[in-house]
């Protein structure tokens, strides 16, 4: 599989690959491995990149990186759809979100997307899919998942910071579009 390293803030990694005959799992793994053998500059085949093992039942366990036997103090997030995987890598405490959908969403997605937005019916295509991108990385960061509904989500009047109302932590939102994928990254500012 091929990758590339997108343009990110300092501090944040973040690589792309698409790849139609690796699952989502494997496309995660070897992302991962890329972006943590780049950052501790050692070769690839060095990191070795698992699962977490679940705390309880419906924990959704993160990806962990460890170098000769020794785990990596790094946050490891991921977006997969279709033959499409982002991998974005961090220090632990910084909040991550990232969303990956295809540029040219598919009719059943748009209504979804015309339903839960803020957005009126007159949007067109691409500012809806802009802000629909924005809203689940926003989501993603945040960790509740599906707990919060996307209609409460906040983004300023730019889209280049978004907020849960109830949470004092506000996201700064990147567009990393790549061929033909809208990739959006949301991750943590100070709180306000």
């Amino acid at each position: 599989m091929e990758s590339v390293l997108l343009g990110a803030p300092n501090g944040i990694s973040v690589r792309f690959g698409a790849d139609e005959r690796l699952d989502h799992h494997e496309r995660k793994r070897l992302l991962a491995r890329e972006v943590v053998a780049s950052l501790m500059k050692v070769e690839v085949a060095e990191v070795r990149v698992h699962r977490e093992e679940p705390a309880q039942f419906g924990y959704h366990p993160h990806l962990l990186a460890t170098v000769a036997g020794s785990e990596i103090p790094l946050a490891i997030r991921s977006a997969s759809t279709g033959p499409a995987t982002v991998v974005v890598v961090a220090d632990p405490v910084m909040p991550l979100g990232v969303d990956l959908r295809p540029a040219t969403p598919a009719e059943a997605d748009l209504r979804d997307m015309r339903v839960h937005s803020h957005l009126f019916g007159d949007t067109d295509e691409q500012h809806l899919l802009a802000h629909w991108s924005r809203v689940h990385a926003v989501l993603h960061a945040d960790g509740r998942g599906a707990r919060v509904r996307p209609e409460h989500v906040r983004l300023d009047p730019t889209l280049t910071q978004g907020w849960i109302p109830d949470r004092r932590v506000h996201y700064r939102l990147l567009d990393l579009p790549r061929e033909s994928w809208a990739i959006t990254l949301a991750y943590g500012a100070f709180p306000l």
